[in-house]
């Protein structure tokens, strides 16, 4: 995924726009416990420039931009040592490069969110069924995709579901309906892609890279 945070920051000053996070939670049933922010749950949030980009400190920043909502996800590494400490093979990393979840064999333990550097994890410590106000009836209830319950961990799947579809990312395809263009899904092994473009031909950075997790989201500067 490649995001353009000129275009993301520009729509942020001509008023707050969340459309990328309501269309991914709405599509994942993901709950909202309201203001508890040990019961939070998100696949896709904002953080200021320095929680998303910690390593890239720099005094002199200017402060609006230090304060500016940056949009943070799992970053489906090449590298995830999420997977590595799972003790039940509950998160995997697909062929295709996504970071999955299997909440049938997620036994809670969270040492993938101790793992995970960039706090992509959330814990049901509600229980979830009760917090959608509208349910997506089309979230699929397969195996990866059990009704919710206390006690697993969940994050961003980069909508699987969608992409066996040949669908885009629900949040890439809210942000193109919009207009602003600022989130982009594609194939990085096929140069001719239109992320491959995105790259080639402005600066990006990537959160934490310093860490050799090789994070598969960047951001356009």
């Amino acid at each position: 995924m490649v995001i353009d945070m000129s275009k993301c920051l520009e729509q942020q000053e001509k008023g707050k726009c969340k459309q990328c996070m309501d269309a991914c939670h709405r599509e994942h049933n993901v709950p909202n416990f309201g203001e508890n922010i040990k019961e939070e749950m998100k696949w896709i949030w904002q953080e200021s420039y320095e929680h998303v980009f910690p390593s890239q400190h720099n005094e002199f920043i200017a402060e609006e931009v230090k304060e500016k909502p940056f949009i943070a996800l799992c970053n489906h590494c090449e590298n995830p040592p999420c997977c590595r400490v799972c003790p039940t093979q509950s998160t995997w990393r697909r062929e295709d490069g996504v970071v999955m979840m299997d909440l049938h064999r997620c036994i809670g333990c969270r040492f993938c969110m101790a793992a995970c550097p960039f706090g992509s994890r959330s814990f049901n410590w509600g229980d979830p069924r009760k917090a959608p106000k509208e349910l997506n009836p089309d979230f699929p209830t397969n195996m990866n995709y059990p009704t919710r319950s206390k006690g697993v961990v969940e994050k961003c799947n980069f909508c699987d579901e969608r992409l066996g579809v040949g669908k885009i990312p629900a949040c890439v395809e809210a942000c193109q309906n919009i207009k602003v263009h600022a989130l982009h899904f594609g194939d990085l092994n096929d140069p001719g892609s239109e992320i491959r473009k995105l790259l080639q031909s402005r600066y990006s950075v990537r959160r934490k890279a310093e860490l050799g997790t090789e994070p598969k989201v960047y951001y356009l500067i």
